[in-house]
């Protein structure tokens, strides 16, 4: 059975998974920015439990119960979406974003590196449009604000 073809499951985060997580954030991210973070991993696993889980919903993907993506979201915005890149193409950013999407108030924004070109095309394709354009300090990256309305169909 092809990857497309077998089941996503999106399940709420479980503390348990959090190492696989981050490794996997890590990677996707590095991949799709094209930097190598030079931060200690652990930094990123202590900002992930400290920021992220108290200030957004995390949802996880789940294929095969391989963790296979993530996103943090609260009902305004995008925090992280990130999908582990051997799963790219998969349908399993749609599925998080679908679900971002159905958990906000119609509206929803977010940030992209400016040279994260796979991440640009993706929430283009889904309904965002760019808004503003500024620059990243921690990163020291361009970036763009992109913000998504749900439409009455």
């Amino acid at each position: 059975m092809r990857k497309a073809e077998r089941a996503i499951n999106i399940v709420e985060f479980d503390p348990a998974r959090t190492d696989e997580l981050i490794r996997m954030w890590r990677q996707s991210f590095e991949f799709g920015v094209g930097v190598l973070d030079p931060n200690p991993i652990e930094l990123q696993r202590e900002a992930f439990v400290s920021t992220v889980v108290p200030n957004n919903a995390v949802r996880m993907a789940l294929l095969d119960d391989k963790l296979v993506g993530f996103i943090a979201a609260t009902k305004e915005s995008i925090t992280h979406l990130y999908v582990r890149t051997e799963n790219h193409h998969c349908g399993i950013g749609s599925r998080l974003l679908a679900w971002a999407k159905a958990q906000s108030d119609g509206k929803l924004w977010l940030y992209a590196f400016a040279r994260n070109t796979v991440a640009r095309a993706f929430y283009e394709k889904h309904g965002f449009e760019i808004i503003a354009r500024g620059f990243e300090p921690t990163w020291q990256l361009d970036d763009i604000k992109y913000e998504w309305t749900a439409r009455d169909t």
